[in-house]
């Protein structure tokens, strides 16, 4: 019995040791079409961020079993069977209680720190969404750990050392990056004629998934986040896996991974030409093997932006990158669903050099729906040709 009332009694937290110049494309501070009216709105998650001022449970640790010790975050401890979680992984047998950490406000400046990497693997469970009814409690307190992430990365005033931009990372991965089931080659087509026509398709996991999408683009945005140390950590196979997330049925996510990435090319400029080369890899893909993806205008809203930052004169991959990429994607039957975009970037490249005007002509000529392509195109160049013709 006295074991027991003892088990009860919170632990104290235990203290851890503290451990385009080159004419790329620099993006446009005024964002062009990517920071436009549809990108994500912010204001929902600030709204929900204050809300979640209101403090929680205090009672330390992360998961406490029901003799009232704690079993912390090793992981060996969580394998232990309870209920199960899904997460990224697979299930996640926990031994005990999910439970909420102090607040912030709750601990010595000296701790934030660590309860801040204690926040994050906690946030590293991640629950299923496909039964509403199961974990309610549980998503509910992971929801206001994600929210008092935000506000913490939001204020923070020194910069994020390697083990928490480490730590930062592993959260992100887990929460973030997974697969979508692949249509059949006979829907494809179909399904992006009758997409306009559809019910907006909703991740379900929406409710944790906007939050860690807004920690991460306040990450990448943060004074406090030094490139050169976090290029190691949002590398070439981060990028990777967040232009695969272009894919999502979900236009909300989408809007998110627009903006987040026109953020990443910004501030990382050594990730640029291998972001611009992975955007060229997709829409080959699109093109010449599924006809199928659903982020294609999103990744033609960044680089619209991209192509407006080119220096001059323009580099040969840039005008390689017009030819073979982004005059074949009118070829696709589904290629209304873009053309607005498409349009956009394209005219940034006749604007840049009215002589791509001609390429541009030729290249529509083999195009099979010439007519509706150029239909589109001809009052754009014609205007072109003539802001060149008077600007000299």
């Amino acid at each position: 019995m006295i074991k027991q009332i003892l088990g009860k009694i919170p632990r104290k937290p235990s203290k851890s040791s503290q451990g385009d110049s080159y004419g790329d494309g620099g993006v446009n501070n005024g964002y062009s079409s990517v920071n436009s009216s549809n990108g994500p709105n912010t204001s929902n998650v600030s709204k929900l961020s204050s809300a979640s001022s209101k403090p929680l449970n205090s009672d330390s640790g992360i998961f406490r079993s029901s003799n009232g010790t704690l079993a912390g975050g090793n992981k060996s401890n969580q394998a232990k069977k309870s209920g199960a979680i899904a997460t990224q992984v697979g299930p996640l047998l926990i031994s005990g209680v999910y439970e909420p950490l102090p607040s912030f406000r709750d601990v010595p400046s000296s701790e934030k720190q660590n309860l801040f990497v204690k926040k994050l693997n906690m946030c590293c469970v991640v629950f299923d969404f496909s039964d509403p009814s199961s974990n309610l409690r549980e998503k509910d307190i992971k929801r206001q750990t994600l929210l008092e992430l935000v506000d913490y990365i939001s204020s923070v005033n020194s910069k994020f050392n390697e083990v928490v931009m480490q730590e930062i990372t592993k959260m992100l991965v887990v929460n973030l990056f997974r697969t979508f089931p692949s249509l059949s080659h006979e829907n494809k087509v179909l399904e992006m004629y009758d997409l306009e026509e559809e019910e907006l398709t909703m991740e379900p996991a929406w409710p944790h998934l906007q939050i860690v999408y807004e920690f991460l683009l306040r990450f990448v945005a943060s004074s406090e986040t030094d490139a050169k140390l976090a290029k190691r950590y949002i590398d070439h196979s981060f990028v990777l896996r967040l232009l695969d997330l272009f894919d999502s049925e979900d236009q909300r996510e989408r809007d998110y991974l627009k903006t987040i990435l026109h953020r990443i090319y910004g501030k990382f400029m050594v990730h640029r030409p291998f972001i611009r080369k992975a955007i060229n890899n997709i829409f080959y893909r699109f093109i010449f093997e599924t006809e199928k993806h659903n982020g294609i205008a999103e990744l033609l809203e960044i680089l619209g932006s991209i192509i407006n930052g080119f220096a001059l004169p323009l580099k040969e991959e840039h005008k390689l990158f017009l030819v073979r990429a982004l005059i074949p994607l009118h070829k696709p039957k589904c290629a209304s669903m873009y053309h607005q975009q498409l349009l956009y970037c394209i005219t940034q490249f006749v604007e840049k050099d009215v002589k791509l005007a001609d390429t541009v002509i030729r290249g529509l000529l083999n195009q099979q729906n010439f007519s509706a392509a150029w239909s589109l195109y001809s009052a754009k160049l014609v205007a072109a040709s003539t802001a060149f013709i008077f600007r000299y």
